[in-house]
Protein backbone atom coordinates (compact mmCIF):
# COMPACT_ATOMS: atom_id res chain seq x y z
CA UNK A 1 0.00 0.00 0.00
CA UNK A 2 1.32 3.60 -0.87
CA UNK A 3 2.52 5.13 1.99
CA UNK A 4 0.32 7.97 1.24
CA UNK A 5 -2.11 5.24 2.90
CA UNK A 6 -0.45 4.17 5.95
CA UNK A 7 0.77 6.67 9.44
CA UNK A 8 0.97 5.06 12.56
CA UNK A 9 0.19 8.09 14.23
CA UNK A 10 -3.12 9.25 11.87
CA UNK A 11 -5.63 8.50 9.97
CA UNK A 12 -6.48 9.15 6.64
CA UNK A 13 -9.68 11.12 6.16
CA UNK A 14 -9.23 12.25 2.11
CA UNK A 15 -7.64 14.18 0.26
CA UNK A 16 -7.32 17.95 -0.68
CA UNK A 17 -4.40 18.98 -2.27
CA UNK A 18 -2.53 16.98 0.00
CA UNK A 19 -3.56 13.89 2.67
CA UNK A 20 -5.87 15.05 5.08
CA UNK A 21 -5.16 13.13 8.27
CA UNK A 22 -6.42 13.15 11.83
CA UNK A 23 -3.89 12.74 14.59
CA UNK A 24 -4.09 9.84 16.81
CA UNK A 25 -2.65 12.36 19.83
CA UNK A 26 -5.19 14.41 18.87
CA UNK A 27 -8.16 12.55 18.55
CA UNK A 28 -9.53 12.80 22.36
CA UNK A 29 -10.29 16.48 21.01
CA UNK A 30 -13.84 15.74 19.89
CA UNK A 31 -15.12 16.16 16.83
CA UNK A 32 -18.33 17.07 14.55
CA UNK A 33 -19.25 15.35 11.33
CA UNK A 34 -21.75 17.22 9.88
CA UNK A 35 -24.26 17.65 6.22
CA UNK A 36 -27.42 17.13 4.95
CA UNK A 37 -29.29 13.78 4.49
CA UNK A 38 -27.64 11.51 1.62
CA UNK A 39 -24.15 13.92 1.89
CA UNK A 40 -21.81 10.57 3.25
CA UNK A 41 -21.79 11.39 7.01
CA UNK A 42 -22.52 7.23 7.54
CA UNK A 43 -19.36 6.64 4.89
CA UNK A 44 -17.30 9.19 6.83
CA UNK A 45 -18.14 7.89 9.67
CA UNK A 46 -17.43 4.26 8.88
CA UNK A 47 -13.94 5.14 7.69
CA UNK A 48 -12.89 7.07 11.02
CA UNK A 49 -14.64 4.36 12.87
CA UNK A 50 -12.17 1.97 10.97
CA UNK A 51 -9.22 4.16 10.73
CA UNK A 52 -9.34 3.77 14.60
CA UNK A 53 -9.93 0.14 14.56
CA UNK A 54 -6.85 -0.90 12.51
CA UNK A 55 -5.12 1.68 15.05
CA UNK A 56 -5.96 -0.64 17.99
CA UNK A 57 -8.54 1.99 19.68
CA UNK A 58 -11.97 0.57 20.08
CA UNK A 59 -15.03 2.22 19.02
CA UNK A 60 -18.89 2.78 20.04
CA UNK A 61 -21.22 4.31 17.41
CA UNK A 62 -25.11 3.82 16.92
CA UNK A 63 -26.26 2.65 13.87
CA UNK A 64 -29.76 4.35 13.33
CA UNK A 65 -30.43 3.91 9.95
CA UNK A 66 -29.00 0.50 9.20
CA UNK A 67 -26.25 1.00 6.80
CA UNK A 68 -23.28 1.02 9.36
CA UNK A 69 -23.67 -2.78 10.07
CA UNK A 70 -21.58 -2.91 6.84
CA UNK A 71 -18.84 -2.40 8.62
CA UNK A 72 -18.43 -5.83 9.78
CA UNK A 73 -17.49 -7.44 5.76
CA UNK A 74 -15.23 -6.91 3.51
CA UNK A 75 -16.16 -4.39 0.70
CA UNK A 76 -16.93 -5.41 -2.90
CA UNK A 77 -15.31 -2.27 -4.28
CA UNK A 78 -17.30 -0.46 -7.25
CA UNK A 79 -15.96 0.85 -10.30
CA UNK A 80 -16.33 4.62 -9.44
CA UNK A 81 -14.96 3.64 -5.94
CA UNK A 82 -12.09 2.21 -7.67
CA UNK A 83 -11.23 5.54 -9.57
CA UNK A 84 -11.46 7.60 -6.54
CA UNK A 85 -9.11 5.13 -5.27
CA UNK A 86 -6.42 5.57 -8.19
CA UNK A 87 -7.15 9.46 -8.17
CA UNK A 88 -5.51 9.32 -4.28
CA UNK A 89 -3.15 6.90 -5.17
CA UNK A 90 -4.53 4.29 -2.80
CA UNK A 91 -4.76 0.67 -3.44
CA UNK A 92 -8.44 0.09 -2.15
CA UNK A 93 -8.09 -3.90 -0.16
CA UNK A 94 -10.94 -5.04 1.12
CA UNK A 95 -11.14 -5.50 4.63
CA UNK A 96 -13.18 -5.48 7.83
CA UNK A 97 -12.79 -4.57 11.15
CA UNK A 98 -13.85 -6.85 14.37
CA UNK A 99 -17.67 -6.37 15.36
CA UNK A 100 -19.91 -6.58 18.04
CA UNK A 101 -23.51 -5.34 18.11
CA UNK A 102 -25.46 -4.73 20.55
CA UNK A 103 -29.46 -3.59 20.52
CA UNK A 104 -30.86 -2.46 23.86
CA UNK A 105 -34.38 -4.63 22.40
CA UNK A 106 -31.88 -7.60 22.06
CA UNK A 107 -33.28 -8.65 18.45
CA UNK A 108 -30.18 -7.21 15.93
CA UNK A 109 -27.49 -7.65 18.86
CA UNK A 110 -26.83 -8.96 22.63
CA UNK A 111 -29.08 -6.37 24.97
CA UNK A 112 -27.73 -3.82 26.57
CA UNK A 113 -29.30 -3.15 29.87
CA UNK A 114 -28.58 -1.02 33.14
CA UNK A 115 -30.21 -1.10 36.35
CA UNK A 116 -32.36 1.74 37.80
CA UNK A 117 -30.02 2.88 40.54
CA UNK A 118 -26.88 3.40 37.92
CA UNK A 119 -29.09 5.59 35.50
CA UNK A 120 -29.69 7.55 39.08
CA UNK A 121 -32.75 9.91 39.24
CA UNK A 122 -31.65 12.89 36.89
CA UNK A 123 -30.87 10.94 34.01
CA UNK A 124 -33.96 8.79 34.85
CA UNK A 125 -36.45 12.19 35.45
CA UNK A 126 -35.49 13.21 32.06
CA UNK A 127 -36.47 9.78 30.35
CA UNK A 128 -39.56 10.21 31.72
CA UNK A 129 -40.08 13.99 31.20
CA UNK A 130 -40.82 14.77 34.44
CA UNK A 131 -40.94 18.84 35.85
CA UNK A 132 -39.09 20.00 39.25
CA UNK A 133 -41.71 18.96 41.47
CA UNK A 134 -41.91 15.24 40.22
CA UNK A 135 -38.08 14.89 39.98
CA UNK A 136 -37.41 15.96 43.62
CA UNK A 137 -39.98 13.38 44.34
CA UNK A 138 -38.37 10.93 42.20
CA UNK A 139 -35.29 11.86 44.11
CA UNK A 140 -36.50 11.50 47.45
CA UNK A 141 -37.73 8.34 46.41
CA UNK A 142 -34.30 7.16 44.99
CA UNK A 143 -32.77 8.25 48.36
CA UNK A 144 -35.54 6.37 50.95
CA UNK A 145 -34.74 3.33 48.36
CA UNK A 146 -30.97 3.10 49.52
CA UNK A 147 -31.78 4.39 53.07
CA UNK A 148 -33.96 1.22 53.40
CA UNK A 149 -31.65 -0.78 51.77
CA UNK A 150 -33.89 -1.34 48.44
CA UNK A 151 -31.85 -2.54 45.49
CA UNK A 152 -33.40 -0.78 42.63
CA UNK A 153 -32.63 -3.00 39.58
CA UNK A 154 -35.68 -2.32 36.98
CA UNK A 155 -38.61 -0.93 36.48
CA UNK A 156 -41.25 -2.78 38.67
CA UNK A 157 -38.63 -1.98 41.44
CA UNK A 158 -39.09 1.76 40.89
CA UNK A 159 -42.82 1.18 40.38
CA UNK A 160 -42.27 -0.55 44.08
CA UNK A 161 -40.42 1.91 46.00
CA UNK A 162 -43.18 5.08 44.32
CA UNK A 163 -45.63 3.27 46.18
CA UNK A 164 -43.80 2.74 49.32
CA UNK A 165 -42.78 6.77 49.41
CA UNK A 166 -46.84 7.43 49.20
CA UNK A 167 -47.76 5.10 51.67
CA UNK A 168 -45.28 6.64 53.76
CA UNK A 169 -45.62 10.23 52.55
CA UNK A 170 -46.50 11.73 55.89
CA UNK A 171 -43.62 10.14 57.75
CA UNK A 172 -41.30 10.75 54.87
CA UNK A 173 -42.34 14.44 54.33
CA UNK A 174 -41.44 15.75 57.98
CA UNK A 175 -38.08 14.29 56.91
CA UNK A 176 -37.33 15.02 53.17
CA UNK A 177 -40.42 17.73 52.20
CA UNK A 178 -43.62 17.15 51.28
CA UNK A 179 -44.72 13.94 49.08
CA UNK A 180 -48.03 14.57 47.07
CA UNK A 181 -49.48 11.45 46.36
CA UNK A 182 -50.79 13.02 42.97
CA UNK A 183 -47.17 13.59 41.78
CA UNK A 184 -46.32 10.39 42.60
CA UNK A 185 -49.28 9.17 40.66
CA UNK A 186 -48.18 11.01 37.96
CA UNK A 187 -44.97 9.69 38.07
CA UNK A 188 -46.28 6.10 38.10
CA UNK A 189 -48.43 6.68 34.79
CA UNK A 190 -45.06 8.17 33.01
CA UNK A 191 -43.32 4.82 34.29
CA UNK A 192 -45.68 2.94 32.79
CA UNK A 193 -46.11 4.58 28.94
CA UNK A 194 -41.94 3.99 29.72
CA UNK A 195 -42.71 0.29 29.48
CA UNK A 196 -44.62 0.31 26.64
CA UNK A 197 -41.78 2.00 24.78
CA UNK A 198 -39.61 -1.37 25.64
CA UNK A 199 -37.65 0.53 28.20
CA UNK A 200 -38.04 -2.73 30.75
CA UNK A 201 -36.05 -4.29 28.30
CA UNK A 202 -33.15 -2.06 29.41
CA UNK A 203 -33.34 -1.37 32.88
CA UNK A 204 -32.79 -4.87 34.29
CA UNK A 205 -29.51 -7.41 34.86
CA UNK A 206 -26.69 -7.95 34.01
CA UNK A 207 -25.32 -4.80 33.52
CA UNK A 208 -23.32 -3.68 31.11
CA UNK A 209 -19.65 -3.76 31.88
CA UNK A 210 -18.05 -1.02 30.20
CA UNK A 211 -14.86 -3.52 29.58
CA UNK A 212 -16.81 -5.52 27.12
CA UNK A 213 -16.74 -1.78 25.23
CA UNK A 214 -13.38 -1.51 25.17
CA UNK A 215 -11.73 -4.91 23.72
CA UNK A 216 -9.21 -5.34 21.10
CA UNK A 217 -8.76 -8.42 19.24
CA UNK A 218 -5.88 -10.97 18.78
CA UNK A 219 -4.50 -8.88 16.08
CA UNK A 220 -4.38 -5.96 18.23
CA UNK A 221 -7.34 -4.35 16.51
CA UNK A 222 -10.08 -2.47 18.11
CA UNK A 223 -13.66 -3.59 18.27
CA UNK A 224 -16.15 -1.71 16.62
CA UNK A 225 -19.21 -1.80 18.71
CA UNK A 226 -22.25 -1.37 16.36
CA UNK A 227 -25.50 -0.20 18.58
CA UNK A 228 -28.44 -1.37 16.36
CA UNK A 229 -30.86 2.22 16.48
CA UNK A 230 -33.64 1.80 14.27
CA UNK A 231 -36.08 1.28 16.50
CA UNK A 232 -34.21 2.62 18.81
CA UNK A 233 -34.65 5.66 17.61
CA UNK A 234 -38.47 5.59 17.68
CA UNK A 235 -38.01 6.39 20.97
CA UNK A 236 -35.88 9.74 21.06
CA UNK A 237 -35.74 10.17 24.61
CA UNK A 238 -34.75 6.84 25.56
CA UNK A 239 -31.87 6.72 23.01
CA UNK A 240 -30.43 10.25 24.11
CA UNK A 241 -30.82 9.82 27.53
CA UNK A 242 -28.90 5.86 27.06
CA UNK A 243 -25.95 7.43 25.42
CA UNK A 244 -25.52 10.31 27.55
CA UNK A 245 -25.50 7.94 30.45
CA UNK A 246 -23.16 5.77 28.62
CA UNK A 247 -20.76 8.86 28.21
CA UNK A 248 -21.48 9.73 32.02
CA UNK A 249 -20.12 5.67 33.23
CA UNK A 250 -17.51 6.37 30.72
CA UNK A 251 -16.66 9.74 32.68
CA UNK A 252 -16.92 8.38 36.13
CA UNK A 253 -15.30 5.14 35.60
CA UNK A 254 -12.21 5.00 33.69
CA UNK A 255 -8.95 7.05 35.47
CA UNK A 256 -7.26 10.34 34.13
CA UNK A 257 -4.75 9.62 31.57
CA UNK A 258 -4.51 13.36 30.02
CA UNK A 259 -3.56 13.06 26.47
CA UNK A 260 -2.36 9.62 25.19
CA UNK A 261 -0.58 8.57 21.98
CA UNK A 262 -4.01 7.43 21.27
CA UNK A 263 -8.20 7.16 22.76
CA UNK A 264 -9.02 4.64 24.61
CA UNK A 265 -12.12 4.56 23.33
CA UNK A 266 -13.96 6.59 20.61
CA UNK A 267 -17.82 7.35 20.70
CA UNK A 268 -19.91 8.34 17.77
CA UNK A 269 -23.54 10.20 18.68
CA UNK A 270 -25.29 10.09 15.74
CA UNK A 271 -28.38 12.35 15.39
CA UNK A 272 -26.74 14.52 18.11
CA UNK A 273 -29.65 16.61 18.27
CA UNK A 274 -31.59 14.40 19.69
CA UNK A 275 -29.13 14.89 23.19
CA UNK A 276 -29.60 18.69 23.32
CA UNK A 277 -33.70 18.50 22.47
CA UNK A 278 -35.49 20.51 25.21
CA UNK A 279 -32.93 20.23 28.07
CA UNK A 280 -33.55 21.84 31.24
CA UNK A 281 -30.43 23.93 32.18
CA UNK A 282 -29.44 21.28 34.98
CA UNK A 283 -28.85 19.00 32.13
CA UNK A 284 -26.99 20.51 29.59
CA UNK A 285 -24.92 21.45 32.24
CA UNK A 286 -23.81 17.91 32.75
CA UNK A 287 -23.15 16.89 29.07
CA UNK A 288 -21.33 20.30 28.64
CA UNK A 289 -18.83 19.21 32.13
CA UNK A 290 -18.82 15.75 30.46
CA UNK A 291 -18.11 16.46 26.90
CA UNK A 292 -15.26 19.10 28.45
CA UNK A 293 -13.69 16.49 30.79
CA UNK A 294 -13.61 12.91 29.26
CA UNK A 295 -10.95 13.74 26.74
CA UNK A 296 -8.94 13.36 29.79
CA UNK A 297 -9.82 9.72 30.37
CA UNK A 298 -8.62 9.15 26.79
CA UNK A 299 -12.47 9.11 25.62
CA UNK A 300 -12.98 11.07 22.31
CA UNK A 301 -16.85 11.96 21.27
CA UNK A 302 -17.80 12.64 17.98
CA UNK A 303 -21.19 14.12 17.15
CA UNK A 304 -22.86 13.14 14.20
CA UNK A 305 -25.58 15.54 12.85
CA UNK A 306 -27.02 17.40 10.12
CA UNK A 307 -26.08 20.89 11.06
CA UNK A 308 -23.35 22.43 13.81
CA UNK A 309 -25.71 24.89 14.99
CA UNK A 310 -27.93 21.73 16.14
CA UNK A 311 -25.32 21.82 18.92
CA UNK A 312 -25.26 24.39 21.56
CA UNK A 313 -22.69 26.62 21.47
CA UNK A 314 -20.68 25.59 24.69
CA UNK A 315 -20.00 22.28 23.48
CA UNK A 316 -19.77 22.96 20.11
CA UNK A 317 -16.36 24.88 21.03
CA UNK A 318 -14.85 21.65 22.50
CA UNK A 319 -15.19 20.13 18.92
CA UNK A 320 -11.96 20.11 17.56
CA UNK A 321 -11.86 17.87 14.62
CA UNK A 322 -14.66 18.53 12.14
CA UNK A 323 -15.75 17.39 8.83
CA UNK A 324 -18.38 19.40 6.80
CA UNK A 325 -20.47 17.62 4.13
CA UNK A 326 -23.09 19.88 2.23
CA UNK A 327 -25.23 21.92 3.40
CA UNK A 328 -28.58 23.62 1.67
CA UNK A 329 -30.11 27.03 2.54
CA UNK A 330 -33.43 27.83 1.34
CA UNK A 331 -34.77 29.23 4.45
CA UNK A 332 -33.55 31.65 6.94
CA UNK A 333 -33.00 29.31 9.11
CA UNK A 334 -31.19 27.26 6.73
CA UNK A 335 -29.04 30.48 6.24
CA UNK A 336 -28.22 31.06 9.36
CA UNK A 337 -27.17 27.26 10.22
CA UNK A 338 -25.08 27.70 6.92
CA UNK A 339 -23.57 30.72 8.07
CA UNK A 340 -22.44 29.44 11.64
CA UNK A 341 -21.30 26.29 10.25
CA UNK A 342 -19.19 28.65 7.88
CA UNK A 343 -18.25 30.45 10.37
CA UNK A 344 -16.94 27.51 12.63
CA UNK A 345 -13.84 26.38 10.53
CA UNK A 346 -10.47 28.43 10.07
CA UNK A 347 -11.23 30.58 6.65
CA UNK A 348 -9.13 29.57 3.61
CA UNK A 349 -8.10 32.64 1.56
CA UNK A 350 -8.54 30.44 -1.18
CA UNK A 351 -12.57 30.20 -1.28
CA UNK A 352 -15.40 31.46 0.43
CA UNK A 353 -16.47 28.78 2.93
CA UNK A 354 -20.23 29.44 3.31
CA UNK A 355 -20.51 28.79 -0.69
CA UNK A 356 -18.50 25.69 -0.83
CA UNK A 357 -20.06 24.37 2.12
CA UNK A 358 -23.38 24.11 -0.64
CA UNK A 359 -21.29 23.20 -3.77
CA UNK A 360 -19.98 19.86 -1.98
CA UNK A 361 -21.00 16.83 -4.00
CA UNK A 362 -21.60 13.43 -2.45
CA UNK A 363 -18.30 12.10 -0.84
CA UNK A 364 -17.19 15.44 -0.61
CA UNK A 365 -16.22 17.48 2.65
CA UNK A 366 -14.76 20.65 4.44
CA UNK A 367 -12.03 19.47 6.83
CA UNK A 368 -10.38 21.03 9.58
CA UNK A 369 -8.28 18.93 12.37
CA UNK A 370 -6.16 19.94 15.11
CA UNK A 371 -2.61 20.21 14.03
CA UNK A 372 0.71 18.75 16.39
CA UNK A 373 0.25 21.78 18.45
CA UNK A 374 -3.38 21.24 18.69
CA UNK A 375 -4.86 24.20 16.63
CA UNK A 376 -6.96 24.02 14.10
CA UNK A 377 -5.90 23.28 10.64
CA UNK A 378 -6.99 25.86 7.53
CA UNK A 379 -10.16 24.56 6.37
CA UNK A 380 -9.28 22.37 3.23
CA UNK A 381 -12.33 21.14 0.60
CA UNK A 382 -11.63 17.24 0.56
CA UNK A 383 -12.53 14.17 -1.61
CA UNK A 384 -13.20 11.35 1.39
CA UNK A 385 -11.46 8.24 0.74
CA UNK A 386 -13.42 5.17 -0.05
CA UNK A 387 -13.57 2.63 2.60
CA UNK A 388 -12.53 -0.84 2.97
CA UNK A 389 -15.32 -2.76 4.48
CA UNK A 390 -18.97 -2.84 3.05
CA UNK A 391 -21.41 0.31 1.60
CA UNK A 392 -24.88 -0.69 3.22
CA UNK A 393 -26.52 -3.24 5.60
CA UNK A 394 -25.08 -6.90 6.08
CA UNK A 395 -28.26 -9.86 6.05
CA UNK A 396 -29.63 -11.17 8.55
CA UNK A 397 -27.76 -14.58 8.35
CA UNK A 398 -23.99 -12.68 7.91
CA UNK A 399 -25.59 -10.81 11.48
CA UNK A 400 -26.46 -13.83 13.41
CA UNK A 401 -23.09 -15.40 12.26
CA UNK A 402 -21.00 -12.68 13.83
CA UNK A 403 -23.07 -12.42 17.10
CA UNK A 404 -22.34 -16.30 17.16
CA UNK A 405 -18.63 -16.21 17.37
CA UNK A 406 -18.93 -12.73 19.23
CA UNK A 407 -16.55 -12.47 22.69
CA UNK A 408 -19.58 -11.86 24.64
CA UNK A 409 -21.89 -14.61 23.00
CA UNK A 410 -24.03 -15.89 25.86
CA UNK A 411 -22.77 -13.25 28.49
CA UNK A 412 -25.89 -10.87 28.33
CA UNK A 413 -28.53 -12.67 26.04
CA UNK A 414 -30.23 -14.19 29.50
CA UNK A 415 -31.85 -11.40 31.32
CA UNK A 416 -31.73 -11.87 35.35
CA UNK A 417 -33.86 -11.10 38.13
CA UNK A 418 -32.91 -11.13 41.30
CA UNK A 419 -34.08 -10.10 44.82
CA UNK A 420 -34.59 -6.72 44.76
CA UNK A 421 -36.76 -3.57 45.92
CA UNK A 422 -40.49 -5.34 44.19
CA UNK A 423 -39.61 -8.87 45.94
CA UNK A 424 -38.36 -7.04 49.48
CA UNK A 425 -41.46 -4.51 49.92
CA UNK A 426 -43.67 -7.92 48.93
CA UNK A 427 -42.27 -9.82 51.35
CA UNK A 428 -42.13 -7.16 54.25
CA UNK A 429 -46.21 -6.70 52.96
CA UNK A 430 -46.77 -10.39 53.46
CA UNK A 431 -45.48 -11.10 56.97
CA UNK A 432 -47.04 -7.85 58.10
CA UNK A 433 -50.68 -9.15 56.86
CA UNK A 434 -49.70 -12.36 58.35
CA UNK A 435 -48.98 -10.80 61.84
CA UNK A 436 -52.39 -8.77 61.65
CA UNK A 437 -53.82 -11.68 60.48
CA UNK A 438 -52.21 -13.98 63.72
CA UNK A 439 -52.66 -11.29 65.83
CA UNK A 440 -56.59 -11.18 64.79
CA UNK A 441 -57.11 -14.89 65.42
CA UNK A 442 -55.61 -14.28 69.17
CA UNK A 443 -58.56 -11.76 69.88
CA UNK A 444 -60.64 -14.21 68.27
CA UNK A 445 -59.50 -17.11 70.33
CA UNK A 446 -60.24 -15.20 73.54
CA UNK A 447 -63.19 -13.97 73.07
CA UNK A 448 -65.00 -17.64 72.13
CA UNK A 449 -63.13 -18.48 75.18
CA UNK A 450 -64.75 -15.45 77.21
CA UNK A 451 -67.78 -16.44 75.74
CA UNK A 452 -68.12 -20.27 76.24
CA UNK A 453 -67.43 -19.30 79.83
CA UNK A 454 -70.26 -16.55 80.28
CA UNK A 455 -72.33 -19.33 78.85
CA UNK A 456 -71.44 -22.22 80.94
CA UNK A 457 -71.50 -20.09 84.53
CA UNK A 458 -74.46 -19.58 86.61
CA UNK A 459 -76.31 -16.42 87.14
CA UNK A 460 -74.10 -13.78 89.07
CA UNK A 461 -75.09 -12.78 92.04
CA UNK A 462 -73.54 -10.24 94.29
CA UNK A 463 -71.33 -12.08 95.91
CA UNK A 464 -68.55 -14.70 94.46
CA UNK A 465 -67.79 -17.36 95.78
CA UNK A 466 -63.42 -18.44 96.49
CA UNK A 467 -64.15 -21.66 93.51
CA UNK A 468 -65.86 -19.30 91.25
CA UNK A 469 -63.23 -16.53 91.14
CA UNK A 470 -60.53 -19.72 90.67
CA UNK A 471 -62.79 -21.20 87.83
CA UNK A 472 -63.08 -17.65 85.93
CA UNK A 473 -58.96 -17.45 86.46
CA UNK A 474 -58.80 -20.87 84.81
CA UNK A 475 -60.45 -20.15 81.90
CA UNK A 476 -58.64 -17.19 80.74
CA UNK A 477 -55.10 -18.55 81.39
CA UNK A 478 -56.73 -21.80 79.05
CA UNK A 479 -57.66 -19.23 76.26
CA UNK A 480 -54.57 -17.03 77.21
CA UNK A 481 -52.83 -20.49 76.33
CA UNK A 482 -54.31 -21.42 73.05
CA UNK A 483 -54.13 -17.89 72.00
CA UNK A 484 -50.13 -18.28 72.44
CA UNK A 485 -49.95 -22.02 70.76
CA UNK A 486 -52.41 -20.29 67.99
CA UNK A 487 -49.65 -17.45 67.64
CA UNK A 488 -46.50 -19.62 67.41
CA UNK A 489 -47.74 -22.01 64.76
CA UNK A 490 -48.81 -18.90 62.97
CA UNK A 491 -45.39 -17.03 63.01
CA UNK A 492 -43.68 -20.75 63.26
CA UNK A 493 -44.91 -21.40 59.76
CA UNK A 494 -43.87 -18.12 58.35
CA UNK A 495 -40.49 -18.37 59.30
CA UNK A 496 -40.43 -21.53 57.39
CA UNK A 497 -41.52 -20.14 54.28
Amino acid sequence: MPEAAVDATSLLIGFSDKPERLLLNRANRHGVIAGATGTGKTVTLQILAQGFSDAGVPVFAADVKGDLSGIAMPGAPNDKMLARAKTMDLELKPASPPVIFWDLFGKKGHPIRATVSEMGPVLTARLLELNDVQEGVLTIAFHVADQEGLLLLDLKDLQAALRYVAEHAKDIGTQYGNVAPATVGTIQRKLLALETQGAENFFSEPALKLADLMRCDDEGKGYVNVLAADTLIESPRLYSTFLLWLLSELFEQMPEVGDPDKPKLVFFFDEAHLLFNDAPKALMDKIEQVVRLIRSKGVGVYFVTQNPADIPDTVLAQLGNRVQHALRAYTPAEQKGLRAAADSFRANPAFDTAEAIQALGVGEALVSVLDDKGAPTVVAKTLIRPPASRLGPITDGERLDIQSVSPVAGVYDTALDRESAFETLKARAEQAQAQAAAHEQVDQAEQQAEQRYRQAAPRPSNRQSMAEAFAKSLLRAVASQAGREIMRGLLGGLSRR
